[in-house]
Order: C-alpha cells, then sequence, then structure tokens
C-alpha cells in the first residue's frame, strides 16, 4: 500500500508513535443499486474505498480519486454521510500507529465516466459492484460499521432528516451521550 509523501515526512520525525489522521471512505452505487468493494492487498477482506485526505485537499476531491485510483470507476459524491472519528490505534506491519477521523460519502457512479471497475494499484488485489444481498466475505468489519452507517442516514433521510450523523462524547444538557447520535 502505497504511503503518502508527507506521512513519510513525519514518521522521519516522529518513527512509529501515533499519528492522528484525515481519511475518506466512499460507499458508491450503481445504477443497479450494488456497491463498490474491494479485496484489499493489506488484510485480503474486502472493504468500501478508503484512504488519506491529503494536505489542503477537500474531503470529496479525496474519495473521488481515491476511488479512481483504488477502482477506475468515475464517482459522484452525493452526500456526506457520516463524520466519525474511531477510538482504536491500528498498528501496521511496520510498527507504524495511526487513528483515524473519517468523512464517509454516499457516491453515484458518473454516468459519463467509467463504471467498469479494474484493480488501479497495488492497494487491491479484486474490486468489484456486489448487490446487498451478496456480499463477498470477508468483509472488513469497519466496512460493515460504515454500511450501517449508510443504512441509518437513509432511514433518516426517508423521514426527511439530511443531516450528517456524527457523535457528541460530551452528552447536551440532560441527555445521554449515546442519544446524540
Amino acid at each position: 500500500m502505497a504511503t503518502p509523501a508527507f506521512v513519510l515526512d513525519l514518521r522521519r520525525t516522529i518513527g512509529h508513535d501515533m499519528l492522528w489522521m484525515m481519511g475518506v471512505t466512499g460507499y458508491v452505487v450503481d445504477a443497479q443499486d450494488r456497491i463498490l468493494l474491494g479485496r484489499r492487498a493489506d488484510t485480503g477482506e474486502w472493504a468500501l474505498v478508503y484512504g488519506i485526505i491529503e494536505p489542503g485537499e477537500e474531503p470529496a476531491d479525496t474519495v473521488v480519486r481515491e476511488i479512481k485510483e483504488e477502482t477506475g470507476i468515475d464517482a459522484v459524491p452525493t452526500d456526506l454521510v457520516s463524520v466519525k472519528s474511531s477510538s482504536h490505534v491500528l498498528t501496521y506491519a511496520n510498527g507504524d500507529q495511526a487513528m483515524y477521523m473519517d468523512h464517509l460519502f454516499l457516491c453515484t457512479v458518473d454516468p459519463d465516466g467509467n463504471t467498469e471497475p479494474f484493480v488501479g494499484d497495488d492497494e487491491s488485489l479484486e474490486v468489484g459492484w456486489f448487490a446487498l444481498d451478496d456480499l463477498p466475505s470477508p468483509l472488513a468489519e469497519t466496512s460493515k460499521e460504515r454500511m450501517r452507517y449508510v443504512h441509518e442516514y437513509q432511514a433518516n433521510l426517508a423521514q426527511g432528516d439530511s443531516h450528517a450523523l456524527f457523535a457528541f462524547t460530551t452528552p447536551a444538557d440532560g441527555e445521554d451521550a449515546d442519544s446524540q447520535e
């Protein structure tokens, strides 16, 4: 998996210490309501497309770039589904540690662009479209979680609530923190 130059520069200074990173995930839906997944080279698991936001890059631009680089698909972000951080520290094979703030986007396929997925870089072993009732295995837990966020967002949207999902760790007056999502 290619590590962005700015991360390599930081690692030369801080070594393997934990980095706080901004990331994006794309939940891409095609005209047949299938979702785009890639089988990760680093874990062997199937996952939604995700990646790191480069310094100065807009999150929506990042998700479009990552989807194109990893799958060849031309995507259009339509909704910001959630902005959530992970409390889980990831430790990579080389000892590097990171935590992520993820921006999850619902995306459609650009009908004027490429709609046939292909492995576009060394981060994926396979890529493809999958029906929700026929997802491949093993599916990454982080992708299962983000799929739940998309379904919650879509249910809220059907009720007229178009707000992105986010969490509060500090409850508002008289409310439980879990009730804030």
